[in-house]
């Protein structure tokens, strides 16, 4: 049972993420398994990543509407790189469950870095915006929407850091169109990743609703002090950047002195 304070951190917890998605536009949901562990104190790592997955799917369903209204949504080649990572993301997670929770943590804070060292680098915005799925991307489409899949599930995260950037490899899409169509798949693989996790009893259902709750707010207050921040985004970035560096580098101090 969750204590008043679990539950209190939780919701601040869920804030925070959402908070760092509306202003950053991605990268937030690297937050939530650490904060899961180390805030609210969440004892086993698997409930932590199986938990924060539902709360990833939840988050990604919710901009996906946003982003469909505005007819940024390549819906074919979404589905298509959904689906392949669908099936990934259950061998992913299904792997993650068998490896121990402490050496998943040390793991996960490697994958941080990359993470922080992706959003240095920024994202261009050049594409064909007429792209369309055919023989030539398609087989693009399955075989990195199968590997974003594995690693998304293996560590319970979202991946729009991975199916970004997998999107225009395979079609040549613009980053408006591959960042509204890989809620797509983030979408569905937060939700096989939580499914996988909840069969065998490792999801904290109350947790994640309160995670979920305060994403929602902490989403429209990023998303208001975004707009107002326009300017200093290259600023934003590296603020985050160091945020993620920092959590990671504790995560991976904490989790190699359990070994």
């Amino acid at each position: 049972m969750l204590s008043l304070t679990q539950s209190a951190l939780g919701l601040v917890s869920g804030s925070l993420v959402g908070f760092s998605l509306g202003l950053v536009g991605g990268g937030g949901s690297i937050l939530a398994v650490p904060l899961l562990v180390y805030l609210v104190g969440v004892a086993n790592p698997h409930v932590a990543i199986g938990t924060s997955a539902i709360a990833v799917a939840a988050n990604a369903a919710a901009n996906l509407v946003n982003h469909a209204r505005a007819g940024n949504v390549k819906w074919r080649c979404a589905l298509v790189f959904a689906a392949a990572g669908m099936l990934g993301a259950f061998g992913g997670s299904t792997l993650g469950k068998l490896v121990d929770g402490q050496k998943l943590l040390a793991l996960f804070a490697v994958l941080m870095m990359v993470v922080g060292a992706l959003i240095l680098r920024g994202r261009h915005g050049e594409g064909d915006a007429s792209v369309r799925l055919g023989r030539d991307n398609l087989p693009k489409l399955v075989g990195l929407g199968l590997g974003a899949g594995i690693l998304s599930g293996f560590f319970g995260i979202g991946g729009g850091f991975l199916i970004v950037p997998g999107l225009m490899l395979a079609t040549g899409m613009p980053i408006l169109n591959a960042v509204g169509s890989s809620l797509v798949a983030v979408t569905a693989f937060g939700l096989t990743t939580a499914a996988n996790y909840a069969i065998s009893g490792l999801v904290d259902w109350k947790l994640a609703l309160l995670f979920i709750a305060g994403g929602i707010m902490g989403g429209l207050l990023g998303a208001r002090s975004a707009k107002e921040l326009s300017g200093k985004r290259g600023a934003l970035n590296l603020v985050f950047a160091a945020l993620i560096f920092a959590v990671a580098l504790y995560m991976l101090v904490r989790s190699l002195g359990q070994f």
